[in-house]
């Protein structure tokens, strides 16, 4: 493991695909190892993209790695996909049309699929994030699409969350739930040149205004046309200067705190479920509900007998 380390270090880019799968796969990794890199994994900035399919993320990825570069930052991006990373869907195309950093020792581009475990998400992309900000790079970028809880899910793994629209997206907004409005901390219209995009900044600044809150800033809309490369510079200045302000007002600070005391409730959680559901008590709970007349009985005192068993024994 210490060689598998030494080379995340050195910024090896087979070593990080081969650890990343192993985590998206959840093969068992020692604890040591996140340990050993935890003091590396600090610094990076991590950037949340979510947006309904079709807004035009990856363009607005592709175009952002370049200014990055530009501004001597290196990148890393997971494509979370949350149905599986085998459809070849949006999600892998992402890597297609990226494949111009193939090469470049500064880009780290993955697709990452859940397997449908939408539960440990947050967990595996925060992981993923721990071993690319080991490996040097700057900005880490997490894609999902916003359809559901997998962009919540990212939102905690992130400093910052970007959620990306289109001129189309306006009967959307409308049908907005406060979910999307409490964790972005911008909105980015992309298409700008196309009809409506006016129509929707405005549409959107009466939803966020209804939605505000005292203790957190409202989220600014930019305007951006990704395909030709329009607004993505001012982007980068955007979040840059947002970074700069919550870290001076010590809310990122904050934010990290929440994020890690989230993470250690999570690894306790989950030990302590993988102690419980051992190969015996998989059986017994198979043996007690063989029949459909288990389920007359409450799931609640199915779940106490299950409980006493290692009391009992």
């Amino acid at each position: 493991m210490d060689s598998v380390i030494q080379k995340i270090k050195e910024n090896n880019h087979v070593a990080l695909s081969r650890v990343i799968s192993r985590i998206e796969n959840d093969e068992k990794m020692e604890d040591s190892f996140f340990e050993e890199i935890h003091p590396l994994s600090q610094d990076a900035i991590r950037i949340g993209i979510t947006g309904p399919p079709g807004a035009g993320k990856s363009t607005l990825i592709n175009e952002f790695i370049s200014v990055c570069l530009n501004n001597q930052k290196s990148v890393g991006v997971v494509a979370v996909d949350p149905t599986s990373p085998f459809t070849g869907g949006a999600f892998l195309g992402d890597r297609v049309r990226m494949n111009q950093f193939l090469w470049n020792d500064q880009v780290f581009i993955r697709s990452m699929g859940s397997h449908g475990d939408l539960g440990g998400l947050a967990k595996k992309a925060q992981d993923v994030g721990d071993v690319l900000a080991a490996s040097g790079k700057d900005i880490i970028i997490f894609e999902t699409v916003g359809v559901g809880q997998g962009e919540h899910d990212v939102a905690k793994a992130v400093d910052i969350t970007v959620v990306v629209l289109v001129p189309e997206s306006g009967d959307e907004i409308q049908l907005m739930k406060a979910g999307l409005i409490e964790i972005a901390d911008f909105f980015v219209i992309n298409k700008s040149d196309r009809e409506g995009a006016g129509r929707l900044a405005q549409l959107l600044k009466n939803v966020l205004h209804s939605f505000a809150k005292q203790d957190k800033i409202e989220p600014p809309i930019l305007n951006i046309t990704a395909s030709k490369g329009e607004g993505i510079f001012e982007l980068f200045l955007a979040l840059m200067g947002h970074l700069t302000s919550i870290k001076s007002n010590n809310y990122l600070s904050q934010k990290r705190l929440s994020r890690y005391r989230e993470r250690v409730q999570g690894i306790i959680r989950e030990a302590l479920e993988n102690a419980f559901w051992t190969e015996e008590k998989n059986q017994s709970l198979d043996q007690l509900t063989e029949g459909v007349d288990s389920m007359l009985q409450s799931p609640y005192s199915l779940a106490k007998t299950l409980f006493t068993e290692d009391k009992n024994a």
